[in-house]
């Protein structure tokens, strides 16, 4: 073998040969990895104030809870998410990526190292009981409500007068609860002069929502020159559900407001879909009901989808039927979770046709076989408390303001109708 041979050989070697020396790849720590997706991913709720029971919002916080955050992360329970991947996109998904849900399980099996402090990013800028910034505006129910510490609480409502002698635009809404530990739910409506005192519909309450607060329930924000309207001279009228648990206790829930700074051109405003005329029988652990919305008159923004039942709820499912008959799903929940509500926000808004209709279709388990049902030997109807059973879909749509009120986002703006046309 020639000398240019062995050298051949030789260079080989080292060009397949890996280096001995080299460092294995790093491992993750809290402060350079998993700080940033528990920032992006679990700060809203786990942080000081919010609804989570424990905080994640530093090492030391973090630290007592891996077994706990490892067992949720594994099966996918957190962050809750309850739509299925496979119908629709939406832009308040805080599901873990394949890679993020990986670097965490990774992290803690190498013992949950913290790192270098410095690799910490900036904290989350986050508002003390707010989750929308700093409301421009806040109302408060008028007086503290005693909740008893027993028995059965009709819904309260409360009204409260905006004495605003202008029209304004809502972009962000977070409503409130006083007391997580008797309130189960708020709903904040929105009340003209006209409307005060009068009995109005089922369907027609709810489609005067500015805001809620329920168990997974984020708050409103809308995208950019979208808002909903606050219309002068206006009264807000609090819907608050409350549970009595063996202590006697005072709630004063509020809701606040962030204004418009920017022109409006599309007014927010919600749909309600409903049926309230079901009978779900003793015993059965997948009772069909469905309703329908009116036909679209016009060509709508669609922003978000919000399925709504109590403790047999079971799945919901949002479809479209275009003008030509054909169908497809908006969006199917088959796993619905009465303590996870969740609103459902489009990427990028869709646009329903005129002559369009939308399809909703909910299923009960009201059998033994429901760890949640409180009676599966009752015939279920509807009504308003959590025992009892209720199958609504919102909707969050858009309208055109007048062309006046595109000028700018002053209060003065106004919707382009008082008809409010359904669809």
């Amino acid at each position: 073998m020639t000398r240019s041979t062995w050298i051949v050989l030789l260079l080989g070697s080292v060009l397949i040969t890996p280096a001995l020396d080299a460092e294995p790849p790093a491992k993750p720590t809290y402060s350079k990895d998993i700080a940033p997706i528990f920032r992006s991913r679990c700060e809203s709720c786990h942080r000081p104030g919010e609804v989570a029971p424990m905080s994640l919002v530093t090492y030391d916080g973090v630290r007592p809870w891996l077994r706990s955050i490892r067992n949720e992360v594994r099966s996918r329970s957190m962050p809750p998410w309850h739509a299925d991947p496979k119908h629709g996109s939406f832009v308040n998904d805080p599901s873990l990526s394949e890679q993020e849900l990986a670097t965490i399980l990774e992290w803690i099996e190498a013992g949950a190292p913290e790192g270098d402090p410095s690799d910490l990013p900036p904290p989350g800028e986050w508002v003390e009981g707010w989750r929308i910034g700093e409301p421009d505006a806040v109302f408060e129910i008028p007086e503290p409500f005693l909740v008893p510490a027993t028995g059965v609480v009709p819904y309260k409502y409360f009204l409260v007068p905006t004495n605003y002698k202008e029209d304004r635009w809502i972009v962000r809404a977070d409503a409130r609860p006083g007391n997580r530990e008797v309130v189960h739910h708020i709903i904040v409506f929105v009340l003209d002069k006209n409307e005060l005192g009068q009995r109005k519909r089922r369907g027609n309450i709810l489609e005067k929502e500015l805001a809620g607060y329920a168990p997974g329930e984020g708050p409103a924000i809308f995208r950019p020159g979208t808002a909903k309207l606050l219309p002068r001279g206006s009264t807000l009228m609090f819907q608050v559900h409350y549970t009595p648990n063996g202590k006697a206790q005072y709630d004063r829930s509020k809701v606040g407001f962030v204004f418009a700074r920017e022109p409006i051109r599309e007014e927010v405003f919600t749909r309600a879909i409903i049926n309230h005329r079901f009978r779900i029988p003793p015993h059965d652990e997948n009772h069909r009901v469905e309703a329908w919305s009116r036909t679209f008159k016009r060509d709508t923004p669609l922003y978000s989808l919000m399925p709504h039942m109590h403790l047999r709820g079971k799945s919901f499912e949002f479809r479209l039927i275009e003008p030509d008959g054909s169908e497809r799903t908006l969006l199917s929940v088959p796993e619905y979770d009465f303590d996870w509500q969740h609103y459902y926000a489009f990427k990028e808004p869709l646009v329903v046709k005129k002559g369009s209709k939308i399809h909703c279709i909910a299923h009960f388990d009201n059998s033994k076989n429901n760890a949640a049902n409180p009676d599966p030997d009752a015939t279920v109807r509807w009504g308003d408390q959590t025992w009892e059973e209720m199958m609504i879909g919102f909707l969050t749509l858009s309208r055109p303001v007048e062309p006046a009120a595109e000028k700018s986002g002053e209060p003065t703006a106004t919707a382009s109708s008082d008809k409010r046309e359904r669809f």
